[in-house]
């Protein structure tokens, strides 16, 4: 059967003969990201509110000032953090509405074929143990990753290179050989900058919305549209 049709925005092919790593973030690229988009936005807000007795949109103005204060630093990311701004316990509220988590159009036939593949497959994620654990367990996909690495386990976020330069030295790996995967444009930077050899962006890492458009690096709709792996 041929191939379908690559779309124009989808850029070169992989190529796979020089990837020995293929690294990948978690939420917005393996995972969807209108879980975590609910969570942040709106069951954050609304217990908060009841907690503080303040109305939804009190509380969602309170929380906005607080998330822009730390954006793209590594409390943004961390759990114990926002339980302690909050006084609500976070890692409680992931188990809580673990059912709402839910894998991309694809992404597991893409794990798949990497493992198949022979090749290394990693996760690279900012998310905290509380939080990459109970979406691991949900979906059962940690049985694909051969390292799961979290920038908590640096004390930066992927964004930073003191997380590249970590992530390098405590689990070694050639970065001309790797690929990287995110839907995040910080941290593309991040690895970009780091000389990672083979870089995508997400282009649609929640379901429901329409395609970003992308102009700063090589996008894809989702990891399945870089399949097959050679």
């Amino acid at each position: 059967m041929l191939n379908p049709p690559r779309s124009p925005k989808a850029g070169k092919p992989l190529a796979w003969s020089s990837i020995e790593w293929v690294l990948l973030d978690m939420d917005g690229t393996v995972l969807d990201l209108s879980y975590d988009n609910w969570f942040w936005r709106t069951l954050v807000p609304a217990r908060y509110a009841a907690a503080r007795r303040l109305s939804v949109s009190e509380a969602e103005a309170a929380l906005s000032t607080r998330f822009a204060e730390v954006a793209h630093t590594l409390p943004w990311y961390c759990t114990d953090y926002w339980s302690g701004i909050t006084g609500l316990d976070i890692a409680a509220l992931k188990r809580e509405s673990r059912e709402r988590i839910g894998v991309l159009e694809g992404a597991e036939d893409f794990l798949s074929a990497v493992r198949d593949s022979g090749r290394k497959l990693w996760l690279a994620t900012n998310a905290h143990r509380d939080s990459w654990q109970v979406k691991l367990e949900q979906t059962g996909l940690a049985h694909y990753f051969g390292e799961i690495i979290s920038s908590h386990d640096f004390g930066a976020p992927k964004e930073s290179q003191d997380f590249w330069n970590g992530f390098q030295t405590r689990h070694p790996f050639v970065k001309e050989r790797a690929f990287f995967a995110d839907d995040s444009l910080p941290v593309l930077r991040g690895a970009q900058g780091f000389g990672i050899g083979q870089i995508r962006a997400i282009a649609m890492p929640e379901k429901g919305l329409p395609r970003r458009e992308i102009s700063e690096f090589v996008a894809v709709d989702r990891l399945a549209d870089l399949l097959p792996i050679h």
